[in-house]
């Protein structure tokens, strides 16, 4: 059988995850914004395996169920057959390579109003009754603001015997009640995680800000944990506390920050001389995008993704073409180097947060 992921992270084994689901399948037609909720896997099936599939051929050592706000209070009566309907699909396209299957859950949409802690892990607990009876591989816990529900997500997820990995939305400067990033990887950890970072909400960048922070608090408590991030695929160091949500162009209007390939295989060395060895992408994280972390990291994994055979490396399909001037861009100081511009010269660089 496959390695687990606890297995794979102990031997200094490199662990890539999937990327962006809810946003590229709303581009695709396939997610509505504003409720950002996965019937598609019900509704779409084939759109939802085929990203799946993308993932899989680019490196992705683990298939995401797509069950991200999936909770009854989202999704009314549809939550248990969209987790069901889920867990298959991941299985399915996981069993066709070295992937595993994790469980997800994130925040609920009721713990800013009332911070009910039965009642919300009433909702986790549903969930992961489905991911126990579906037989996933290991749980993730992702996407919380404050680290008291992420706490209370993780004793959830530790009810079955499953490994947990938890990753907070949070940026350098902590939780919606400044608790910092340090003090929130060490609550996780003591409350049974195994894997803990961040996800979503910030680029790579500042991403890795705050793991090195979360990393910092770990050893200073004396406490061990694998180190996992998820990043956004986008460019953003003009963001306030809250990340992308608060800016201008959230939701429609972020392709001008996208991240090119070489962004990515930056962010997978950085992540990697951190010491991070789960390394995956959030919203925005298309698979050419794993595909660079496959890339960047191929020299110490010993192998390239499916997908690298219609890739050269740092460009270098580019030595067969006709024009010589773009022959010259078959290397990696022209691409490593590249200041891309955007083609919009009256736009900012940058943007205000609206809060």
């Amino acid at each position: 059988g496959k390695l687990g992921i606890l297995e794979r992270l102990e031997s200094g084994e490199v662990v890539i995850g999937d990327g962006s689901f809810l946003i590229t399948l709303e581009k695709r037609g396939y997610v509505k914004a504003g409720l950002w909720t996965p019937e598609a896997v019900i509704e779409h099936p084939d759109a939802v395996r085929q990203l799946h599939m993308e993932f899989l051929r680019a490196g992705s050592n683990v298939m995401q169920t797509f069950t991200f706000s999936a909770s009854e209070d989202n999704m009314e009566s549809k939550w248990e057959d969209v987790n069901a309907a889920a867990c298959d699909l991941a299985r399915e396209v996981a069993g066709k390579g070295d992937a595993l299957v994790a469980g997800g859950i994130c925040q609920t949409s009721i713990y800013k109003y009332h911070k009910d802690e039965a009642r919300i892990k009433k909702l986790f607990r549903q969930q992961l009754e489905v991911f126990a009876w579906k037989n996933v591989d290991f749980l993730i816990a992702e996407y919380f603001e404050h680290v008291e529900e992420a706490v209370w997500a993780v004793e959830v997820l530790k009810e079955s015997d499953r490994p947990v990995a938890v990753t907070m939305c949070i940026g350098p400067e902590g939780d919606m009640h400044d608790i910092t990033p340090g003090e929130c990887a060490v609550r996780l950890v003591k409350a049974g995680a195994s894997i803990v970072g961040v996800n979503c909400r910030f680029g790579p960048d500042t991403s890795l800000k705050t793991m090195e922070l979360m990393k910092e608090g770990l050893e200073r408590a004396g406490l061990k944990a694998h180190l996992m991030v998820q990043p956004l695929g986008f460019h953003t160091p003009d963001c306030g506390k809250e990340g992308f949500v608060d800016l201008p162009e959230y939701p429609f209007g972020l392709e001008s920050r996208v991240a090119t390939r070489w962004d990515i295989q930056k962010y997978a060395r950085e992540a990697y001389n951190l010491g991070v060895r789960y390394i995956g992408g959030c919203c925005g994280f298309e698979p050419y995008h794993i595909r660079a972390i496959a890339e960047e990291l191929a020299p110490e994994r010993g192998f390239l993704p499916p997908a690298s055979e219609k890739h050269g490396s740092w460009g270098s399909g580019l030595d067969m073409h006709t024009k010589p001037w773009i022959r010259a861009r078959a290397r990696r100081e022209y691409w490593e180097n590249l200041l891309p511009a955007s083609g919009r010269p009256f736009c900012p660089s940058l943007s205000k947060p609206d809060f």
